[in-house]
């Protein structure tokens, strides 16, 4: 991220947009399996929250925090150009901040840049890159450095990282508020104005805490979306092969709208994710090729690897991502 992902470093990659124009068919004016997922996850939230005072929050917690996470999928399926045709549509079933943390208008910038394939895990250009440059590197404050050492392990990235993404993302955009880039007051601007609605509904109807709401149920489906990003990307020399897959989640995928699926998602991101299992096994072994075999089996075999061992450094091999003549890989039919 999914939304947790969004980096704090700024990018002079500039509007530059990367969408892939594959697509396995016409698509209709409205995908009604995701537009139906939409209105149950949001009905879902404003059940759960609603019973607050009427269930344990050891019960409300979990549930809302599945739903949050769900939202953040729905989101980033909504950046792509689902569920219609229709971008002004698309945007408003995008927009209520269920997460407070993160305006969906910055958050479909910054992850349309990512989508450039040849500048992935790029320090400057990948607002999602996790990488740095030794310059970079020798800006930080010891603590930063220590924080960050400790977020290339599974588990510092879901109990760390869960904090420390939401801060960063928060002190760039401070900067980016301060000299109005691209128009970020007037984005935060309006969700802000969407926030009150939400917490109108949690502190007035719901009788809920916000800090509750924030740390028992947000905070948790940040870490939810980590787990997915943590081992989306690595630092190598040709494009596709810096994107991972995963291939056998049938607990987190569906919740992930199997973006775990990351390489055929950054090849295809116009193919709805409800079509995604199906694509994946006819392409399946071009992809593995493609990619130079970054597969994991499932969520679990990523946290029998990595959960207290490094998954890669810090600093990017190459310092930064060169420039690449041509495409590497043909583009699927």
């Amino acid at each position: 991220m999914t939304p947790p992902e969004i980096a704090s470093k700024s990018s002079p990659a500039g509007n530059a947009i990367g969408a892939s124009p594959i697509r396995s068919a016409p698509r209709p004016a409205v995908e009604l399996p995701t537009l139906l997922l939409i209105l149950a996850d949001y009905g879902g939230w404003l059940a759960i929250t609603f019973v607050y005072s009427r269930w344990p929050l050891i019960i409300v917690a979990p549930i809302a925090t599945l739903l949050i996470t769900l939202h953040g999928s729905l989101q980033h399926e909504i950046v792509h150009g689902h569920p219609t045709r229709w971008l002004g549509v698309n945007r408003l079933l995008a927009m209520p901040p269920l997460s407070f943390w993160l305006p969906y208008m910055r958050y479909r910038r910054s992850h349309r840049i990512h989508h450039i394939d040849e500048r992935l895990t790029d320090p400057f250009d990948d607002p999602e890159s996790y990488y740095y440059t030794p310059e970079m590197w020798r800006e930080l404050s010891a603590l930063s450095r220590f924080s960050l050492q400790i977020q290339q392990t599974l588990a510092g990235r879901i109990l760390v990282g869960s904090f420390w993404r939401i801060g960063m993302f928060w002190h760039g955009e401070w900067r980016a508020i301060a000299a109005n880039e691209e128009g970020a007051r007037a984005m935060w601007l309006e969700h802000l104005l969407w926030c009150v609605p939400v917490i109108a509904w949690l502190k007035l109807v719901c009788g809920m805490p916000l800090w509750i709401y924030v740390l028992a149920m947000v905070i948790p489906a940040n870490a939810l979306q980590l787990v997915r990003s943590f081992p989306e990307h690595r630092a190598r020399p040709y494009a596709r092969q810096r994107i991972a897959i995963v291939e056998g989640s049938w607990i987190l995928g569906p919740l992930f709208l199997f973006n775990n699926l990351h390489s055929l998602h950054h090849e295809a991101p116009m193919v709805p994710w409800y079509e995604y299992n199906a694509r994946y096994r006819r392409i399946r072994e071009r992809l593995l090729a493609e990619n130079g075999g970054l597969v994991y089996r499932t969520y679990f075999a990523v946290a029998r690897r990595f959960l207290f061992r490094r998954h890669d450094e810090l600093m990017h091999p190459d310092g930064r991502v060169p420039p690449a003549p041509r495409r590497e890989w043909p583009r699927a039919a």
